[in-house]
């Protein structure tokens, strides 16, 4: 279960990476496609996986704070998990729209 610090990271995160793309302007001001949008927050994940992958081999060749390795691992969990409160948001959105009438 996420707790309140987990969510208000994954919040913050997700607010920066609309922030960042332009996400939360409409399609008029001619702002990046959802698909822009996803693949840029798939890539914040891969690099912050990528992070806590350094700091760890770091940390076990002697030359990383064990601080920086925990900071590096919960900035990859808060990634991984604004990622899957979105696709879950996705998959929840599909769904409700198959079930409209036509």
């Amino acid at each position: 279960m996420a707790t309140p610090t987990v969510a208000a990271n994954a919040y913050a995160s997700l607010a920066k990476i609309i922030d960042q793309t332009g996400a939360g302007k409409g399609a008029e001001t001619g702002g990046p496609s959802f698909s822009a949008v996803l693949k840029d927050a798939i890539g914040n994940v891969v690099e912050a996986g990528k992070k806590s992958d350094a700091q760890s081999m770091a940390m076990a060749s002697g030359k990383a704070n064990v601080m920086d390795v925990v900071t590096a691992v919960a900035e990859t969990d808060v990634a991984v998990s604004t990622l899957v409160s979105v696709r879950d948001r996705v998959i929840q959105s599909y769904e409700d729209i198959m079930r409209m009438p036509i």
